[in-house]
């Protein structure tokens, strides 16, 4: 008999239809495996589990009476702390932060409230969302189901564990600088950040331009099964797109046979990866020659854009803390307050140059590759996940710069273009490496097609349990 915490949407929903399963069934096995794992991952910072049991017995009546509101009626999902939700408070993963609960959702919460989600919780981040890492002043260390001594990455890295161990179905992510992609690829999942505008985002992100929403999932169909909720417009959000949504699921299996796409190992940088991140990456990229794709080992020719990209994030930050007194700021993490410091010296002369003419020079580039290139594959992230509570691994070859390792995932930020990290294997000491696929602006679908062929072709490792060495 198949187990509760093995479903997934899709057949999460089709035990709905027949009886065979109810969501009051789901949510009490997922609230209970969440008192179960806590201790070892903590992955929420915001529980109330009367909430999730009375929306899931609010979506077994209307399963009992035939009139469910979608495929994601029922279905439990949880929410990153800093998009709101009504009734919850919403703190960024900041001590300091307003517990006053929030008086309405934010656009991609109310789709899913609409649709008839479970809403188990809200997940844990670094402060602010200012560094892609685990731990907050906050919630303390989120640590990493495959080992419980190592990172999930971040800042959605409560929405990583949580995916990781099947703790609901979708997991609201936001991703600025990779804070999607970042813990995906820690923890084994599928992370997309879709192109800027296709989810409505509200209040504004200080990190503005940069600042995508989008899911983790297991398997690359139940992110599509999720866009076609959440990729809906909102008034609220005058930057999102107000064209119809595509279908995500439609021709996601017509595979990339083909397709020419290009493989850059590097992107072009000055970068030290992982032998063994470099290794499977290769594999993979060379899976896709099996699915008859054209594979061409050739980087973008860009430079590595972190200098645009810290003047628009210190910037963000600076204005994130702008209000924040010395006296608070001391109970901050000293992180994100040193890279609030140093935007607030940044000139607007300065900030307004990265926003328009660096930022779209480096689209362009993109945009003339993809006029080639279908797609772009690279790694997700330079290394495998390292022990929790560092900025960088233990080596120390990359000082304590987090962006350092991290440098695959913020030109797409920049660019606006979608991309999603999936896993392609695992290290030796058995902890997961992914592999971003990275598409031209507007072309999720392609994204999601490629990444569903080499999950068929690849299925990968799941854990159900989190792993707590001795």
């Amino acid at each position: 008999m198949t187990e509760i915490a093995d479903l997934d949407a899709f057949r999460m929903g089709a035990a709905f239809a027949d009886g065979t399963l109810s969501p009051v069934d789901v949510t009490k096995d997922v609230l209970n495996r969440i008192d179960r794992f806590e201790p070892a991952i903590n992955a929420f910072v915001v529980r109330d589990d009367a909430v999730p049991l009375a929306m899931a017995q609010a979506s077994e009546a209307r399963w009992k009476a035939g009139k469910p509101l979608g495929p994601l009626d029922g279905v439990p999902v949880t929410i990153k702390d800093n998009l709101i939700v009504k009734g919850w408070p919403c703190r960024r993963g900041s001590a300091i932060a307003d517990a006053t609960p929030s008086a309405e959702d934010a656009p991609v919460v109310a789709r899913l409230r609409e649709a008839g989600a479970v809403f188990l919780g809200k997940t844990t981040m670094p402060e602010y969302g200012w560094k892609g890492l685990s731990d907050s002043p906050l919630s303390g260390i989120t640590r990493n189901p495959w080992d419980t001594r190592m990172t999930t990455g971040g800042s959605s890295a409560g929405a990583a564990a949580c995916a990781a161990l099947n703790l609901g179905c979708l997991h609201l992510g936001t991703d600025g600088a990779g804070s999607v992609r970042i813990p995906a690829a820690f923890t084994g999942v599928f992370g997309l950040k879709p192109t800027y505008g296709h989810i409505a985002a509200f209040p504004v992100s200080t990190m503005g331009f940069l600042a995508h929403l989008g899911p983790l999932t297991r398997s690359v169909r139940e992110t599509a099964l999720a866009m076609n909720v959440i990729g809906r417009p909102d008034a609220r959000d005058m930057t999102a797109t107000l064209q119809p949504i595509p279908d995500y699921l439609e021709g996601i299996g017509d595979g990339v046979r083909g397709l020419r796409i290009a493989y850059s190992p590097k992107l072009g940088f000055d970068v030290e990866v992982d032998p063994e991140v470099a290794a499977l990456v290769e594999k993979a990229a060379r899976t896709f020659e099996k699915l008859g794709a054209i594979i061409e080992e050739v980087d973008p020719g860009i430079a590595d854009p972190i200098e645009p990209l810290m003047t628009l994030w210190s910037s963000g930050a600076a204005l994130a803390l702008a209000k924040v007194s010395p006296e608070d700021r001391r109970k901050m993490d000293a992180g994100l307050v040193a890279v609030a410091e140093m935007g607030e010296k940044i000139p607007a002369s300065a900030y307004v140059e990265a926003l328009l003419f660096q930022r779209n020079a480096l689209a362009l580039q993109m945009a003339r590759f993809h006029e080639r290139y279908a797609l772009l594959l690279t790694p997700s992230l330079a290394v495998p996940a390292f022990a929790a509570g560092r900025l960088t691994p233990e080596h120390g070859r990359y000082g304590e710069d987090w962006t350092r390792w991290t440098p695959f995932s913020y030109p797409f930020n920049l660019t606006q273009a979608p991309a999603a990290s999936m896993p392609c294997g695992l290290t030796k000491a058995g902890l997961p490496v992914g592999l971003q696929i990275v598409g031209p602006f507007g072309a999720d679908c392609l994204v999601l097609r490629a990444a569903a062929a080499f999950e068929a072709e690849c299925p990968p490792a799941t854990i159900s349990t989190p792993r707590i060495p001795d």
